[in-house]
């Protein structure tokens, strides 16, 4: 009767095996590390750690152990303090070709490793992690919007042969010069019907005739307030794809954004993602004019000097075909024909009409792509920390256009592997509507965390004993049992945190807390129907199994409407809230188990093998 078959046994103990295995790596804490990423024009490999360690060895810094891990060197050291000097320097000797960060590695063993047992992460509160405060350049957002109506104003004009000198922009407008005042006036008809919200107005100069454009207050607070929205949804995209978990990243003011990764584990990548501001640019290449003479500084008007990454210069024409806001989707891969590193591009339905309306008119001229990344550096400067932006502008693909094409090609001349997965990336993340630049960064360390750690943890631990006292009081040889269950209960529920890799915070500690509390609950219906079964005169055996049977409907009554509210709590709260809903679903589910299967199981084993048992312990 009170008997479970061996399948049944063999499975509760692995899953109780399992449960142990996967929390173990949370009892080994981190090592502070530095962390070292090559940008696009650096490279991480065996020669850089040698040089590195002769530098740390050079200035004392005794380095725990290092890891060369693909593009990616991790050095481990003893304390915070040696981690913080060798931070230093390293910056100091790798330069602007390395990204370094300071980071906490987990120090999981190697055989744990083996089975993807890792630890689950702590949030800012807890365990530190990487806050950036991003600032929108809102001008360069509004030039933008500008640049987008010179090329439309041409579109528009050349569709409806209006003939036109320029069209530019102008001290913050939108300028088209006209012969003659008869063709301004019939410019002037046509772009009040297509941009009601644009103010146009006629002026005359020097004998030429102008009509200037300029964008109204409403429109530019819409547009900067679009570029803030657009920057946040990128940088959410960015984040996803580094796999963080629960990041925060929100507004800050009508300008800046927040963004922390708690418990991130290769800051150095997510700061180089998001500290660069990277998008690419098709433009024609402009035949007619002399690139030497604009390499001396006689630049055409319509036209604008680039490099190739060869050094070579070449005259592109300053209209933009599309940039990258009007890419989709991209991916990395291999071009067929060449055998080099290349990203596929998918246009969205604007970009490829104008991709279409160009390659259609251009067959058998140059296009080229231009890489545009712009980075953030701190730079030491006599003992203090200079911050300096860097723009790079470079062609990184020229090519001949075979034929017309529009919504998908490729783009080719990329140096790496790696450079295209992470220019599919920024791309496929989205455009960002306006450049942002890092205006503070700062890593928390994880002393600020200690102290909530250990409250948080001895809260655990006193609610945890306070229960187990009561229950073995209690209830005897059942409540001693019970408390068996419950420590089950809460390795299972840290096992399944780490195997998520879920980010721990403050509420989800409470949560913690609070569920252990309620996983009791459930033993203690068993335990009393036991004893009601015992008081209407049944056998033992007989009292137990009624016992677990009976107490069985008000568990599942009593989880499934905690665990409703919980899914609400999921479903509409945001950050800490979520974190708590998490744990608490979690933890009735483990409970849920623990209370019923491990209990029953235990008891069967203490009382199952005897055919007659006198009195039982509860």
């Amino acid at each position: 009767m009170n008997k479970y078959p061996l399948w049944k046994n063999l499975l509760i103990a692995l899953v109780l095996l399992a449960g142990v295995v996967y929390a173990l790596p949370n009892l080994y804490g981190d090592d502070p590390a530095v962390q070292v990423v090559a940008t696009r024009t650096g490279k991480v490999d065996a020669t850089t750690l040698e040089r590195l360690e002769q530098v740390l060895k050079a200035q004392g810094i005794e380095l725990k152990r290092a890891e060369l891990l693909a593009d990616t060197l991790l050095l481990r050291f003893n304390g915070t303090e040696p981690q913080l000097k060798a931070y230093e320097l390293m910056r100091e000797t790798l330069g602007g070709n390395y990204a370094v960060a300071l980071n906490l590695a987990p120090a999981t063993p190697a055989w744990l490793q083996m089975l993807d047992a890792a630890p689950m992460y702590l949030g800012l509160d807890l365990r530190g992690g990487v806050h950036f405060l991003m600032q929108v350049d809102m001008d360069a957002a509004g030039a933008q919007a500008l640049e987008r109506y010179v090329s439309d104003w041409r579109t528009l004009l050349r569709e409806n042969k209006v003939r036109y000198l320029t069209v530019a922009t102008n001290n913050g407008r939108v300028e088209a010069r006209f012969r003659d005042a008869a063709e301004r006036d019939q410019a002037a008809a046509l772009l009040r019907k297509e941009y009601r919200d644009l103010l146009l107005e006629s002026v005359d100069r020097d004998g030429v005739f102008l009509l200037q454009g300029g964008i109204n207050e409403q429109e530019l607070r819409e547009i900067k307030k679009f570029a803030l929205q657009q920057n946040i949804t990128t940088l959410r995209n960015r984040v996803n794809e580094l796999g963080v978990a629960e990041p925060v990243i929100q507004q800050q003011g009508e300008e800046r954004i927040v963004v922390q990764l708690p418990g991130v584990q290769d800051t150095a990548r997510a700061k180089e993602i998001l500290g660069a501001t990277a998008t690419l640019e098709y433009r024609l290449v402009d035949e007619e004019r002399s690139v030497a003479d604009a390499v001396a500084g006689r630049v055409p008007p319509n036209s604008r000097l680039y490099y190739e990454r060869n050094g070579q210069p070449i005259l592109l024409q300053r209209q933009v075909i599309i940039t990258g806001d009007q890419i989709i989707d991209a991916a990395s891969g291999i071009d067929s024909q060449s055998g080099g590193p290349m990203v596929s591009v998918t246009l969205d339905g604007q970009g490829a009409r104008r991709m279409d309306n160009t390659t259609r008119d251009n067959v058998g001229k140059r296009m080229a792509v231009v890489f545009i990344e712009t980075k953030t550096e701190t730079k030491m400067v006599n003992g203090q920390p200079q911050r300096a932006t860097s723009r790079t502008e470079e062609v990184i693909s020229v090519a001949v256009i075979r034929d017309r094409f529009s919504k998908r090609f490729q783009t080719t001349g990329l140096d790496s592997p790696d450079e295209a997965r992470n220019l599919a990336l920024l791309l496929r993340a989205g455009a960002l509507a306006a450049p942002m630049e890092i205006v503070e960064e700062r890593t928390v360390g994880p002393s600020l965390g200690a102290e909530n750690i250990a409250k948080g943890f001895t809260a655990n631990i006193y609610g945890f004993l306070a229960i187990g006292i009561f229950m073995i009081i209690y209830y005897r040889v059942f409540g001693t049992i019970s408390v068996i269950a419950l420590s089950f209960n809460a390795i299972l529920m840290v096992a399944i945190l780490s195997m998520l890799q879920a980010t721990l915070t403050l509420p989800g500690m409470a949560g913690i807390a609070l569920t252990i509390g309620m996983a009791i609950d459930a033993n203690v219906l068993i335990n009393e129907r036991i004893r009601e079964e015992l008081r209407a005169g049944n056998s033992p055996h007989a009292a137990i199994h009624a016992g677990y049977e009976r107490a069985w409907g008000t568990i599942m009554d009593s989880n499934i409407t905690t665990l409703i509210a919980g899914f609400a709590l999921f479903w509409l709260g945001s950050g800490p809230v979520r974190g708590f809903a998490v744990v608490l679903c979690i933890g009735i589910l483990t409970s849920m188990f623990s209370a019923v299967l491990v209990s029953r199981g235990i008891v069967n084993l203490v009382y199952g093998r005897k055919a007659r048992i006198a009195k039982l312990s509860i």
